[in-house]
């Protein structure tokens, strides 16, 4: 700053408040100013600048599995809306490991975010808990559970909406026995799917769920569908409760010699990659995770600028498919 002011023939504190913005500087002070800037390369120091006001105009996105196509569209509606608003986005991915959540969670502390958006990779760590109670920057939860003695605000999903319109389906169609292939009871989205398919299949009275839970993982779908449909009783309809667990259950369903849908119907979650290509079509229960990253954006901002924690609620739509047809006899 020193070199600019000297190359401009102005005081230190006039470069100040330009690079600033600071309103009230003359046209020509503000041109003379940035016409050193421009000459000499300067850039501000962001982080001595950040040390000083205590603002760093940053802010986490600490996700579970960044190579999940829901959590990157999440990224890119938070990048776009804490850009337009002057922040910066920093992310980092715990791979499902409860040790990094903790980790990451200290090491945004440090780097003094004025938020954090987190997708943590089990709600009841004690760890994560420990962490997440000395956090002192603005926190919102992205689809995730959390205990009233944190203040946050969160964006979740209606899952048992979708769900339940999913299953209402299914046994419109004839089916009576069902499987939920599921992601970690122990968050939020996987809870309210088992739930909601559990309510959903009362009204009839001798329709029946089993429910496998594991990891949002490819290995866990291949595993849990090659359990079931090798059993005694195998269904006649599996809901997979992720996109990546559908991987597996696709493997599975090959190598087991099944055809969709005239073995088995297939209720997917999300609209994965090439879906479009998929034949027959996917039955899928949708939702809009870039709303999600801009809404998450929103309120931590708000939280920023000292409002009140809140919770948003996103809905779920199920949309047919050809993946889904009555049972064989």
């Amino acid at each position: 700053m020193k070199d600019v002011a000297q190359r401009a023939g102005v005081a230190v504190s006039s470069v100040s408040r330009v690079l600033s913005g600071n309103p009230d500087v003359s046209p020509v002070m503000r041109n003379r100013v940035m016409d050193a800037v421009a000459a000499l390369g300067y850039e501000k120091d962001l982080i001595a600048q950040g040390m000083r006001s205590g603002a760093t105009s940053s802010v986490g996105f600490m996700a579970v599995d960044i190579a999940n196509p829901i959590i990157a569209a999440a990224s890119a509606g938070a990048i776009r809306e804490l850009r337009n608003n002057g922040y910066s986005l920093l992310i980092s991915s715990s791979d499902g490991s409860t040790e990094l959540d903790a980790d990451y969670i200290r090491s945004f502390q440090l780097r003094r975010v004025e938020g954090l958006l987190l997708s943590v990779a089990d709600e009841e760590d004690v760890r994560t808990l420990d962490a997440l109670e000395q956090f002192t920057a603005a926190l919102v939860f992205m689809d995730r559970a959390f205990p009233r003695n944190i203040k946050a605000s969160a964006v979740v999903y209606d899952h048992r909406s979708g769900m339940a319109a999913a299953v209402d389906h299914l046994l419109d169609l004839g089916h009576r026995k069902l499987a939920l292939i599921n992601g970690a009871p122990r968050v939020r989205p996987a809870r309210e799917r088992a739930n909601a398919v559990r309510q959903a299949i009362r009204r009839v009275k001798e329709a029946t769920v089993v429910v496998r839970g594991g990891s949002y993982s490819a290995s866990h779908g291949y595993d849990a569908c090659k359990t079931l449909m090798g059993s005694a009783s195998p269904p006649t309809a599996i809901i997979v409760g992720g996109n990546q667990i559908l991987q597996g259950v696709m493997a599975a369903l090959v190598e087991l010699g099944l055809k969709v849908p005239d073995d088995v119907s297939l209720v997917t979650l999300d609209n994965v990659p090439l879906a479009e290509f998929i034949s027959p079509s996917l039955a899928c229960v949708t939702r809009d995770p870039v709303n999600m990253g801009t809404l998450g954006a929103e309120l931590v901002l708000e939280l920023i600028n000292g409002g009140t924690p809140r919770t948003v609620e996103l809905p779920t739509t199920f949309v047919r498919g050809e993946s889904c047809a009555a049972p064989r006899g």
